[in-house]
């Protein structure tokens, strides 16, 4: 970072100067959670209440709060994806003291800041095609991180029903339920479906538009700045006079501000069954949005033609346009892909299931994966593949998937055969079969589990996950509403699919989905994963996250008192160098319900 002085003078604080921090480890996580959620509340409700002066206030405040500075670099240091990926400067903050520096700097020092372009990269996406990304510098990534915790909630307060991408609480399965709720039933009134998708969304957003959008924001400069920094693509400086970069931590916030309005601008009109539900009234289409993918559910093909009509020009001065290779209007007895599902109509009866584009990926992904572990040893292979056999199921266990599960185990069972046989060429089948596989679940009472016969580790198989019928977020909710806080929390105490056994899930819902040392969330239940992808990617997170620990209470009874507990495993390793610490912070911590 060649204009950020990270080496801070000052003492490092949580909330205020009263409050000093010697270390990472010290700082209470769930104060500094708490903190930042009431701001944000407090945001959400004088934006919903059209206090613009006061959400301008609030929003100061949070953007000087030292409890957002330090969340936002926990967020970008420990929870987002790309937290070991480095910008142009080639800087990480994965070491405790980089991360008390570099929230000092931020808290402190960052007023001067112009933010340094973005690196690009390329990853390849469906059809051999590449998608760029744009890769921020940290201190640019925490920056916009504080940012979104600003402008979020005020926006949260202000954006459509049927608008699902990238927002807090909302996911792919809620989109997908939105559209089951509107095809189901032997007559639905909408049949016709506009299934359209923008061209290049986040590389062609109009700047002009969307800062007039963020109107008198207090950090507007900041985000033009982001908006202006420029693209390093190759060693090679190039401006950027349109667009926010894919794998910016604000941009998808920004793509979505960009697009409000567009259910209005399609023709929808809702009548209110409650304070935060809404259904379309009847003769209106429905906009069903995740972020630049959308379908539009229209009573006839004329309207449907209506509705891409007035997109079309509501899309032109925000800088987009559709892209008409995969923009097309079909009747939903055809079919049509959204999200990673098919959406069809079958004789009546509407049959959601995994498409078949992401069947053929699922295989070759699996096909592939098991070529590379040729020659590696049993643990190896459940380490790699058990999280995509999870993060898939996790995805699509919504949804009519048994049959596509039941395919895939078999897929699987031949493509483990054939990897074991690779590396015994000279042993029988039965050999194979005696050494590899057996009933390695007894509750599955299934013979044919690869493992390993040593451990007793072994591969999950796809039918395992049951199929739970997704319960869509109603309305406008949203967790930065303070009326909504009940609904929220039950939301989170039924859980998302975990790496966890049934013991570990009982503890992670005893302990209130909290670490038993830092108090902080063990899982981030409001940012749920997008797609089999991120669900892949957040097993193996929360794989290496969550770690049962024996820990001892020591009130005096002895051996009787040693209990199992869910932790980091940062915090089990800080408790691990320093025992008596660890000890009396669990102890002055331990909440009801667990000794």
């Amino acid at each position: 970072m060649t204009n950020v002085q990270v080496q801070a003078d000052a003492d490092v604080m949580v909330n205020g100067p009263e409050d000093e921090i010697l270390e990472w480890r010290d700082i209470d996580w769930r104060a500094v959670e708490d903190e930042v959620r009431r701001l944000r509340q407090r945001i959400f409700t004088a934006s919903r209440d059209g206090d613009l002066r006061r959400v301008r206030n609030l929003q100061k405040l949070m953007l000087r709060s030292r409890s957002n500075t330090l969340l936002s670099v926990r967020r970008v240091t420990e929870i987002n994806a790309g937290r070991e990926t480095a910008g142009v400067d080639g800087r990480t903050a994965l070491l405790p003291q980089s991360k008390i520096k570099l929230a000092d700097w931020a808290q402190y020092r960052a007023k001067t800041w112009k933010p340094l372009p973005v690196k690009r990269v390329h990853i390849p996406k469906a059809g051999g095609k590449k998608r760029p990304l744009g890769i921020p510098v940290i201190a640019d990534r925490l920056l916009q991180a504080r940012v979104v915790n600003a402008l979020e909630p005020e926006w949260e307060a202000r954006f459509e029903p049927k608008s699902y991408g990238f927002r807090p609480g909302r996911g792919c399965h809620d989109a997908i339920s939105a559209i089951y709720l509107t095809l189901k039933g032997k007559n639905p009134q909408r049949m016709w479906v506009l299934d359209a998708d923008l061209k290049a969304a986040f590389d062609r957003i109009d700047h002009d538009h969307l800062l007039a959008q963020i109107g008198t924001f207090p950090a507007k400069e900041l985000v033009r700045h982001w908006l202006k920094a420029g693209v390093v693509d190759r060693g090679r400086l190039a401006p950027t006079e349109e667009g926010t970069p894919q794998g910016g931590v604000a941009s998808p916030l920004l793509l979505n501000i960009a697009l409000h309005g567009m259910e209005q601008a399609a023709g929808v009109r809702y009548r209110k069954l409650g304070t935060n539900a809404a259904e379309s009234v009847e003769g209106s289409p429905a906009l069903i949005r995740y972020a630049d993918d959308l379908v539009a559910l229209c009573h006839s093909y004329d309207e449907a033609e209506q509705v891409k009509a007035k997109l079309a020009e509501w899309l032109r001065p925000r800088g987009l346009a559709f892209n008409e290779d995969k923009t097309r209007i079909v009747h939903a007895d055809s079919g049509f892909d959204f999200l990673g599902f098919n959406v069809r109509r079958y004789d009546g009866k509407l049959l959601i299931k995994p498409s078949p584009a992401a069947l053929r990926r699922i295989r070759e992904r699996l096909r592939t994966e098991m070529k590379a572990l040729r020659g590696a040893n049993v643990s190896a292979v459940l380490h790699k593949i058990d999280p995509i056999v999870r993060g898939w199921s996790a995805y699509y266990r919504t949804v009519v998937s048994s049959k596509a599960f039941t395919a895939l185990d078999d897929y699987m069972w031949k493509l483990t055969y054939k990897w074991a046989k690779h590396g015994h060429q000279n042993k029988s089948r039965n050999w194979i079969v005696n050494r590899y596989f057996g009933q390695f679940n007894k509750s599955s009472r299934n013979q044919w589990v690869f493992g390993d016969r040593e451990t007793g580790a072994h591969l999950r198989k796809f039918s395992w996950t049951k199929i739970v019928r997704h319960q869509m977020v109603p309305g406008t909710s949203s967790p930065d509403d303070p009326t909504l806080a009940d609904y929220w929390a039950k939301r989170r105490r039924k859980g998302m699919p975990t790496p966890l056994d049934a013991f570990g899930l009982r503890l992670l819902t005893l302990q209130n989905g909290r670490c038993q040392l830092c108090l902080g969330l063990l899982l981030h239940a409001d940012h749920q994963p997008q797609s089999p992808a991120e669900w892949e990617q957040w097993m193996v997170v929360i794989r290496r996250a969550v770690t049962k620990q024996h820990i001892v209470l020591v009130p005096g009874q002895g051996e009787s008192d040693a209990v199992l507990r869910l932790v980091h495993t940062s915090c089990r390793r800080r408790r691990n160098a320093d025992t008596s610490t660890g000890l009396a912070s669990l102890r002055a911590r331990e909440p009801s319900g667990l000794a």
